[in-house]
């Protein structure tokens, strides 16, 4: 028997609701799970990242889990290679707050991608010197999962440090902790010089990525005047076949999660990665 797809989503894409109002809104879609980067989504509750509380993360995490919904990420997309050491310094003690807190919430994995070493676009980001920027920062957050049993999950992204296949796994290479895992997410992966090969991009990325891919995020892009632009789910350029085909066959019952698709939007997309998922 096929695994299902399992669908969920980020809980602010679902932007100003209260948490019933939140809940009910994937309930209505029949969102399995979420990430949750809990001061988006709630701020009144979380007025900085280091005012987090175990009793936040249990208030948030048991309505969750009574209501059948999964924290799947964690998220706390903080700048570990900020050039500023206080700050950079700040950003890795609000990820080690969520990696401690993570139980309470229910989630096993905390999720960000790595930041910039300037502000904005920055070329800066794409030298050797950047990447063991981002090196030395993982090391540490993946030391301190290792004390609380919970994982830390890696965004690559175009523009960032880790903006490659290639650099993720020699990241992986280089900390070879299973309490490292990869968020893998084929759109930020792809510019206006390879999209055009993108199938070739999303073959390395599984092939090399492997089952160090703990969650896919599902997004789509399109490209207008040499500019990556993101759009709803199934209304871009992205070939999803090959990651549906992963999920499915390879790495039965691993977690979806569309991003910055919203409403009105979802159900359609939510339609469309279903029908494709049954394709395959």
């Amino acid at each position: 028997m096929t695994a299902p797809l399992h669908l969920g989503i980020r809980a602010h894409d679902f932007p100003a609701h209260s948490l019933p109002e939140l809940i009910g809104k994937l309930k209505h879609y029949r969102f399995s799970h979420i990430q949750l980067a809990v001061r988006k989504s709630f701020p009144a509750s979380v007025p900085s990242l280091s005012s987090l509380s175990p009793g936040t993360a249990v208030y948030y995490g048991e309505s969750f889990r009574q209501s059948g919904i999964k924290i799947a990420v964690l998220g706390c997309y903080v700048n570990i290679i900020d050039p500023d050491p206080e700050q950079r310094a700040q950003a890795l003690q609000d990820f080690s707050t969520h990696l401690r807190l993570a139980r309470d919430f229910g989630a096993s994995l905390v999720g960000t991608e790595t930041g910039s070493v300037g502000t904005g676009y920055t070329t800066d980001n794409f030298t050797e010197e950047a990447f063991q920027e981002v090196v030395a920062s993982v090391k540490l957050m993946v030391a301190e999962a290792e004390r609380f049993g919970v994982t830390v999950g890696i965004e690559a992204g175009q523009n960032h440090p880790l903006h490659s296949v290639r650099l993720t796994k020699r990241l992986l290479e280089l900390i070879p902790s299973n309490n490292l895992q990869i968020i893998l997410d084929c759109a930020n992966l792809m510019s206006p010089d390879n999209y055009g090969q993108q199938e070739d991009v999303i073959k390395e990325a599984l092939d090399l990525l492997g089952d160090r891919i703990a969650v896919i995020h599902l997004k789509d892009f399109t490209v207008e005047d040499g500019t990556i632009v993101i759009v709803p789910v199934g209304q871009g350029l992205l070939r999803f076949a090959p990651v549906l085909q992963y999920m499915k066959y390879k790495r039965p019952h691993i977690q979806g999660l569309l991003e910055s698709t919203t409403e009105p939007f979802i159900q359609e997309s939510v339609d469309f990665l279903h029908r494709l998922y049954n394709e395959v």
